[in-house]
């Protein structure tokens, strides 16, 4: 990481600075509270993403998933709506730290109360809370809570608000219990949204599947392609710098 950069973007007390793609791209997180699952760097593999395009994420966090995609394709722009002003912040901070403050936006907002127009977007990629509010443990920590469990948004409200957001034909990708996979696509298709495009997560060759990455598209014909299943970490390793 140039020096000039980290002196630009310093570290607030009790975060860490996470590397990744050999170096080329570096992430504020906090050291001790939340932090990002592999899950979002094999969301940002998964997606579609074409050279131009504009990538709305919806509960963004810091920023992860569109800076993994501006590092790695030639989309245009990337808008991050994030409901929590300290993740809100440290995804300024990343873009900044990253050479992309001009690629990508913020915007605190809660998605359920749409902060975007209508038809914005030609793909919208979101790694939504996977735990009903009655499900499991909460979380003391309110950050960790809000991103694991659904508290301040469901997935009802995750798919209204992508329908409303993409342009017709364009691409919705989320990552979801494999558990839950038959109630996402049911729920995709009451906002019009047709499942396209699938591929499984297993933690290990014996065990089963854990995770399911869908891709669809804003009015899209039937017919779902199943890829390859994705196995591990999907080579991917994270190394603490800071």
């Amino acid at each position: 990481m140039e020096n000039f950069r980290l002196h630009r973007v310093p570290l607030k007390s009790g975060e860490s600075i996470d590397d990744f793609m050999e170096g080329r791209l570096s992430l504020i997180q906090s050291a001790r509270g939340y932090r990002f699952s592999i899950d979002a760097l094999l969301l940002s593999e998964f997606v579609t993403a074409r050279q131009g395009d504009i990538v709305v994420d919806l509960g963004a966090g810091c920023g992860i998933v569109g800076l993994m995609l501006l590092a790695s394709r030639r989309i245009g722009h990337v808008l991050c709506v994030e409901i929590q002003a300290g993740l809100a912040d440290r995804a300024v901070r990343n873009a900044m730290l990253n050479g992309f403050e001009k690629k990508m936006s913020v915007i605190i907002g809660d998605m359920r109360h749409q902060p975007l127009s209508d038809s914005v977007a030609d793909v919208v990629v979101c790694n939504p809370p996977y735990r009903p509010v009655r499900s499991g443990r909460i979380n003391p920590d309110r950050e960790k809570a809000i991103a694991r469990h659904e508290i301040m948004v469901s997935l009802k409200d995750i798919l209204a608000a992508a329908s409303k957001i993409l342009k017709p034909k364009g691409r919705l990708a989320m990552v979801y219990p494999a558990e839950r996979l038959a109630e996402l696509m049911v729920r995709m298709r009451s906002y019009e949204l047709e499942p396209k495009r699938m591929r499984v997560h297993y933690p290990g060759p014996e065990g089963e599947g854990k995770l399911v990455f869908v891709e669809a598209v804003r009015g899209g014909r039937g017919g779902l392609k199943i890829l390859p299943p994705l196995m591990d970490q999907g080579g991917y390793s994270i190394s603490i710098s800071t």
